[in-house]
């Protein structure tokens, strides 16, 4: 059942974007979700429709209709989790290589969705509902730590610290060739790739800020491997930056050599470690997950070569 809000412009309200007005009073709702209700006509002021940048005015009566929930269409599916922590607010996963993170075009079985909702019936729906709960995202072939939000208030607490920068985000990851400094700094954009939008790459024009630091952990020769900590979160960022430095992640079907080193199913690069403020409590807290069983076995090769 929709439910209606009503509220009433102050003096000192004036002047404020609508978007903006009705975000800082619902935490429930995201500000894009409220921009969206917008656009579909579900806010009016005075009995008319406005746009996301109205400016409020004294005496304004605001009318949002919230509708009420979608029914998700993404069945569950009785498939293993390894939860590193679960408590009322968030669940904390260790991802395996080779799953999807949530339902799309040709992926709408067998993904981390799908075993959420067989294991835990209520998860954020501010992403809609092929992407509940789901706060950050990564890669089908990237293995490791991820946070889901089970409530939206989780879900808006746990995002506005990764647009902040304060999620710590540690990876693994083993990369061709023998890197020259023992530990670096990548700042270069990413954004879609001028000539395959499938795929990303470093652009100097209308990209977004990307920025990693690394440092080598071992040394193979013809490999190293390296941990990564993400400063921004972009697409494929650990991927796209190594490979810019001519040090693809091994095994990269998208951005390494056409034919996968060692014969792997996908890029070796783990999830290590993840840190949050708890959204509830505020707690700083820290979940690691081991690395999988071929990562380390590639590792057990290298060292006896």
């Amino acid at each position: 059942m929709e439910e209606i809000r009503e509220y009433r412009i102050e003096t000192e309200q004036a002047g404020e974007r609508i978007d903006r007005f009705l975000a800082a009073r619902s935490p429930d709702l995201s500000r894009s979700w409220i921009q969206r209700l917008i656009r579909e006509q579900k806010v009016t002021v005075d009995g008319e429709t406005v746009k996301p940048n109205y400016k409020l005015k004294t005496g304004d009566c605001i009318k949002l209709i919230v509708p009420p929930p979608e029914e998700p269409i993404v069945k569950p599916e009785k498939i293993p989790l390894d939860i590193l922590f679960e408590d009322q607010d968030i669940i904390v996963v260790n991802k395996p290589q080779g799953m999807v993170v949530h339902p799309a075009a040709g992926n709408f079985s067998g993904t981390l969705v799908n075993a959420l909702l067989y294991h835990c019936k209520d998860l954020s729906g501010i992403n809609g509902v092929l992407r509940p709960g789901i706060v950050h995202r990564i890669d089908k072939d990237t293995s490791g730590v991820l946070v889901v939000a089970k409530n939206d208030s989780a879900h808006l607490e746990l995002a506005a610290q990764i647009k902040a920068h304060r999620v710590k985000r540690v990876y693994i990851a083993l990369v061709h060739g023998d890197l020259a400094e023992p530990a670096g700094t990548i700042d270069a954009p990413i954004g879609r790739d001028l000539k395959d939008r499938k795929r990303m790459a470093v652009v100097f024009k209308g990209a977004r800020r990307a920025v990693t630091h690394y440092k080598i952990l071992e040394r193979f020769g013809d490999f190293t491997l390296i941990e990564a900590q993400l400063e921004t979160g972009r697409t494929h960022q650990i991927r796209v930056h190594m490979a810019y430095l001519g040090h693809p992640v091994a095994g990269d079907p998208k951005y390494g050599p056409r034919k996968p080193a060692f014969g792997l199913k996908g890029q070796a690069l783990h999830a290590k470690l993840l840190g949050i403020f708890h959204p509830r409590t505020k707690h700083y807290m820290e979940f690691e997950a081991p690395l999988p069983k071929y990562f380390q076995e590639l590792l057990t090769r290298l060292r006896s070569a």
